[in-house]
């Protein structure tokens, strides 16, 4: 592969093209925004995950484990804020210690560095907390993702990759002498087509002749933020125990590089495949969610689960609560709305929800279909997956 065209600029996308071009290959690279990461990765909780939840052996496990350290060396490198202050995954009633002590389990069979710790330890850490047991995770840090993006453009740009904003993609033609990609800056040819777009993953596949193995469904993730007078009151990264049925991690309490406190996020389905509030709504994107068989299945096995995410979205005062199992001395008037983002949560037609990254190749054609949560952290790793993956292309 002497030449790519890769479409999305998120840090993944981002990511490959800076070591293509670092490595000499001609890269031109396609987002249809005006910025950089401006969808999943300048919206999420700029958490470095250290891996305790993923599956052994997962490619989730095996490169959030390497890119804890590979995204922590690229920060400092680059003068990026960050810091590794380690989390508590708390488990609150006794019901929760089974699901903790799987995590504990999981964690060491990742190499995480981590151990179980009664309440009065927990404490030590998170004075606030209310802890029966926790598990300490000491390498989970904080990052500015949105300023990695940024650097990881100008370091492509160094090394020659052309960077086009603006640059929707409309038609994907792919025949033995390469592929041919317009878009609305022109026309980009090139060796192969890798597809890093995120939340139109599944799309661009689409137009590039592909019938994907999964499809998106757009889940928004709704945060608040602590007042300033009420930040003492989480030192550092504060988890419940996630519910193993699902692919979220559960409200949290994180301390940003900015020294602010965000709260949750929740998980709502988003009524367009970039709608960051109830009031973004694109017919086409929820009648393609809510028809889909698999999306169908999901939601009559969580009716409960999904009823209840729906309320808190509307409610302070139920999302409070939820972060008040955490940290008693949180309540309504502590916390103000903040941001939003949208997950691109990979799904099945049977209803099951993909758990590990999904990249499906193709001829000259590479689609990252499923690339949530810890992909950021991970993002350099995946990178040097996917060129690997590429060069055996067709």
């Amino acid at each position: 592969m002497r030449s790519a065209t890769i479409v999305g600029g998120g840090i993944l996308g981002l990511a490959v093209a800076e070591r293509l071009a670092r490595e000499g290959r001609t890269v031109t690279l396609l987002e249809k925004e005006d910025r950089w990461a401006a969808h999943q990765t300048g919206h999420n909780s700029g958490v470095i995950h250290a891996g305790p939840y993923y599956a052994p052996g997962s490619l989730k496990a095996e490169m959030c484990r390497a890119g804890n350290a590979s995204m922590a060396a690229f920060a400092a490198e680059h003068g990026i804020p960050h810091e590794i202050g380690g989390k508590l995954i708390v488990a609150t009633a006794e019901k929760e210690l089974p699901g903790l002590d799987r995590l504990a389990e999981r964690a060491r069979a990742n190499g995480v560095p981590s151990r179980l710790v009664g309440p009065e330890e927990a404490r030590e850490f998170e004075p606030e907390v209310a802890a029966v047991r926790a598990l300490r995770v000491e390498t989970t840090g904080i990052v500015d993702y949105a300023a990695v993006s940024r650097r990881l453009a100008e370091l492509a740009g160094e090394h020659g990759a052309e960077l086009l904003t603006g640059a929707r993609v409309r038609r994907v033609a792919v025949t033995g002498a390469g592929v041919e990609v317009e878009h609305d800056r022109g026309t980009s040819r090139s060796d192969v087509l890798i597809n890093c777009a995120g939340l139109q993953a599944d799309r661009v596949a689409r137009l590039a002749g592909i019938e994907p193995e999964v499809r998106i469904m757009p889940f928004r993730g709704e945060y608040y933020e602590l007042k300033e007078e009420r930040r003492p009151l989480v030192r550092g990264l504060i988890y419940p125990v996630p519910d193993p049925d699902l692919p979220f991690l559960g409200v949290h309490l994180t301390r940003g590089v900015d020294g602010g406190v965000h709260a949750g996020p929740n998980a709502v389905l988003a009524l367009a495949r970039e709608g960051y509030r109830w009031s973004d709504i694109r017919l086409g994107d929820a009648w393609d969610a809510a028809t889909y068989p698999g999306f169908l299945r999901l939601a009559r096995r969580n009716l409960g689960t999904g009823a209840a995410e729906v309320a808190r979205s509307f409610s302070r005062t139920l999302f409070a609560r939820s972060l008040a199992r955490l940290v008693p001395a949180l309540q309504r008037d502590d916390i103000v709305r903040a941001g939003s983002g949208v997950r691109a949560q990979a799904m099945r037609r049977d209803g099951s929800l993909a758990d590990d990254f999904v990249i499906q190749p193709a001829a000259r054609q590479l689609h990252v279909l499923n690339a949530p949560s810890p992909a950021a952290t991970s993002s350099l790793e995946i990178a040097a997956h996917i060129v690997a993956a590429a060069d055996g292309l067709d």
